[in-house]
């Protein structure tokens, strides 16, 4: 008779070990294997089981990865086996962290799964500064979006998103910022928009600047920010830790770290 096994997908939260659940430990501790995504914080790991088999399965935009289906496919050998497989992810398996599709794979091949969510980057990063995602002054709401779409017709409409009064927060948006900016401005976006951008948030690696949107590609290029990071646009902004007495065009001209 075949052994019967589990997998949880864990959310491993943006970067600070101490932002972890108590369900995410209690989950990694019991992991017979882990699958870990190259954005997990190594010390996370500490909470594993000794002999526990750790295995990085590197999944990063703009980066080699290991392929989507090898990962699957794995989930289901080693749960098919009997073990408890945990899916160490950053930040939440179920914001773009590819959670629903290992889902729908998993309880395909008749594998119990247990999703256990995470902070996402897209919410501890501008907490990190001091940007709340909803004010009621200035965002009545906020909204998710990323910035590299599975396919070119799966992107965004930006154009659309440009007219609405909320907090856009662009998740593997580095990459495409110029043609991000250019979309919103045509949309009708204001170039004065507040906006600021997180990399490795809430890591030792933290760095982050503010700017506007009509500045948004030369203030990224000036301070070589890349990925892993958050783009947060709007008014909200305003609330920025960071130069919170200082005029947004000064602010343009800095980068914090």
């Amino acid at each position: 008779m075949e052994a019967k096994g589990k997998v949880y997908l864990v959310g491993a939260g943006p970067g600070d070990p101490e932002l972890l659940t108590l369900k995410a430990v209690k989950a990694i501790g019991h992991a017979d294997v882990l699958l870990v995504d190259d954005l997990v914080n190594p010390e996370i790991l500490d909470h594993a089981c000794s002999d526990a088999r750790v295995i990085h399965v590197g999944k990063r935009g703009g980066c080699q990865s290991t392929p989507q289906e090898f990962i699957e496919r794995l989930m289901i050998a080693e749960a098919r086996a009997g073990h408890r497989v945990v899916r160490l992810k950053g930040g939440d398996p179920f914001i773009f962290g590819r959670g629903g599709e290992e889902r729908e794979h998993l309880l395909a091949a008749g594998i119990e799964v247990e999703v256990i969510n995470g902070i996402s980057s897209g919410l501890a990063a501008p907490s990190s500064i001091g940007v709340p995602l909803t004010h009621r002054d200035w965002s009545q709401g906020a909204i998710f979006v990323t910035g590299h779409g599975k396919t070119a017709d799966a992107n965004p409409d930006w154009q659309a998103l440009a007219k609405l009064n909320m907090t856009l927060v662009v998740y593997m948006g580095v990459a495409r910022c110029a043609e991000i900016q250019a979309a919103l401005l045509a949309g009708g976006k204001a170039a004065a928009t507040p906006v600021a951008v997180i990399h490795a948030a809430t890591s030792a690696a933290q760095a982050q600047l503010v700017t506007t949107l009509g500045e948004l590609p030369a203030a990224i290029a000036a301070a070589n920010l890349a990925s892993p990071s958050i783009i947060v646009i709007g008014d909200v902004v305003r609330c920025a830790s960071h130069g919170f007495n200082e005029s947004l065009p000064a602010l343009a001209e800095r980068a914090f770290r």
